[in-house]
C-alpha cells in the first residue's frame, strides 16, 4: 500500500494578539516542524480574536492597562485565581461557556491531527472536549513559564514540554506519565541552540551587556547610565524595540552605549548573544530560555505582577538567574564577573539546568509525537 500524501494538520494555540510568549514558543515549535520529513500543514491561531473579533484588542488593552496601573490587585488575583493550590485542578465553567461553542468550530473548520497549546485556556478546553470524547487529535501541553498554572488542562492531554526539572516533577505528582513528559526548555527557535560562534575579547577588558529595553525602561536606563564608571568598563547593547524615543534618546548620549531599533531576524538575535558576555532583561520565559540555551548569565529585574513575579521565584530556586537590585547596577555586574567562584557556582547551575534537558533534539521529539497514522 502506498503512503498517504494527504497532508495532516497541526493546529497551534495561543491567546490574545499581543506577541507575548505563546506566540514565540508556537513560531518557534512551526520552524522545527519545517524540519520533520512528514507532511504537515501549520495553523496558528488565537482562540480569542477567533472568538470574538475585534473585542480582542480591547480585551487586550485593558489587560495590558491592568497591569501597569494596578500591579498589586493583578498579582493578587492571578496567584489566587490561577496559582494557589496548583495540585487542585477544577473544571473552569466560565471559559469553557465563553469559548466551547467556538472552539468546537475551530475543530470542524480545521480537523487538526495534532495541537499545540501554547496558553493554559485552549488546552483546558481541549482537554475538557477530549475527555468528552469530541476531540480526537494528540493535544501537547507547551508550557512558556517556568510553572504550571492550574488552569491549564490535564486529563486527555497526550504530552507536555516542560520548561525544567521541576516542572516534570510537578506533573509527575498530579499523575502525568513520565513517558508522556519532555524535558524540552521553554521551546526556542532553532538558531538559538547553535554554539556560539564568537568569544569576547580579553585583551580589552571590557564586558559586554544586552539590556532588553523593557526591562529597565527608560527611566532605568538612564539611571545605569549615570551610574556608569568613567573608564567604561562595560559597553552596553540596549534592544529598544520599536521605542523610537528611546533609540533618539540613547543614540545622542555617550559612547559606550549602543542603541538597537526593532530585530526581528533570529540570525541577528542569535549574533548579538554570541556577541555579550551577559543579559539583563525581565523574568520572562522566552527571553530567559535563549539566555539559558546560550549560556549567557541572566540578570533579572522588574519583574511584571502575575507569570513574571512567579517566574522570578522559580528561576531563583533553580539558581539560573542572578537577581539585581536598583542601587549601582553596573557595580553589581562586576562584582559577578570579578568573583571567580560566584562566577563558577553560577555556570554549574547552568550545566544542571541543561544536565536534565532531553538529549533529543526537537525535530526527533516532533517526529516521535507526530507520527500518527
Amino acid at each position: 500500500m502506498e503512503p498517504s500524501t494527504t497532508k495532516k494538520e497541526a493546529l497551534f494555540l495561543p491567546f490574545m494578539q499581543i506577541p507575548t510568549g505563546h506566540h514565540h514558543v508556537a513560531d518557534a515549535i512551526m520552524e522545527d516542524l519545517k524540519n520533520y520529513t512528514g507532511s504537515i500543514r501549520c495553523n496558528k491561531v488565537d482562540i480569542l480574536s477567533y472568538s470574538y473579533g475585534k473585542i480582542e484588542s480591547v480585551v487586550s488593552g485593558t489587560y495590558l492597562r491592568w497591569i501597569q496601573s494596578l500591579p498589586s490587585a493583578y498579582h493578587w488575583l492571578y496567584d489566587r485565581m490561577a496559582y494557589k493550590q496548583a495540585f487542585k485542578r477544577n473544571r473552569q465553567y466560565v471559559y469553557e461557556v465563553l469559548f466551547m461553542y467556538f472552539f468546537k468550530r475551530l475543530m470542524k473548520e480545521n480537523e487538526p491531527n495534532i495541537l499545540f497549546c501554547t496558553h493554559a485556556l485552549p488546552s483546558n478546553i481541549a482537554s475538557v472536549l477530549k475527555q468528552k470524547g469530541n476531540l480526537h487529535g494528540v493535544i501537547v501541553n507547551v508550557y512558556t513559564d517556568y510553572f504550571v498554572n492550574k488552569v491549564w488542562g490535564m486529563e486527555g492531554v497526550d504530552y507536555h514540554f516542560v520548561p525544567s526539572i521541576e516542572v516534570k516533577n510537578f506533573l509527575l505528582r498530579l499523575g502525568v506519565n513520565e513517558e508522556q513528559i519532555y524535558v524540552t526548555g521553554i521551546p526556542v527557535h532553532p538558531v538559538f541552540h547553535q554554539p556560539n560562534k564568537l568569544q569576547r575579547k580579553k585583551d580589552t577588558g571590557m564586558l559586554k551587556v544586552l539590556v532588553t529595553g523593557g526591562s529597565l525602561g527608560v527611566g532605568g536606563i538612564e539611571q545605569l547610565l549615570e551610574q556608569a564608571s568613567e573608564k567604561h568598563d562595560i559597553h552596553y547593547y540596549v534592544l529598544c524595540g520599536k521605542n523610537e524615543i528611546l533609540y533618539r534618546k540613547l543614540k545622542s548620549l555617550r559612547n559606550d552605549i549602543t542603541p538597537i531599533s526593532y530585530i526581528e531576524n533570529k540570525e541577528e538575535i542569535n549574533h548579538l548573544y554570541d556577541m555579550v558576555d551577559a543579559v539583563i532583561t525581565k523574568p520572562g520565559g522566552v527571553t530567559v530560555s535563549e539566555c539559558l540555551m546560550k549560556r549567557k548569565p541572566i540578570f533579572i529585574c522588574n519583574a511584571l505582577p502575575g507569570q513574571e513575579k512567579i517566574n522570578e521565584v522559580k528561576l531563583k530556586e533553580l539558581g539560573v538567574v542572578i537577581p539585581i537590585q536598583r542601587g549601582n547596577i553596573e557595580q553589581q555586574i562586576l562584582n559577578f564577573f570579578s568573583g571567580e567562584k560566584q562566577f563558577e557556582e553560577y555556570m554549574k547551575k547552568i550545566d544542571s539546568y541543561h544536565h536534565y534537558l532531553e538529549e533529543k533534539s526537537m525535530d526527533e521529539i516532533l517526529a516521535e509525537i507526530c507520527s500518527f497514522d
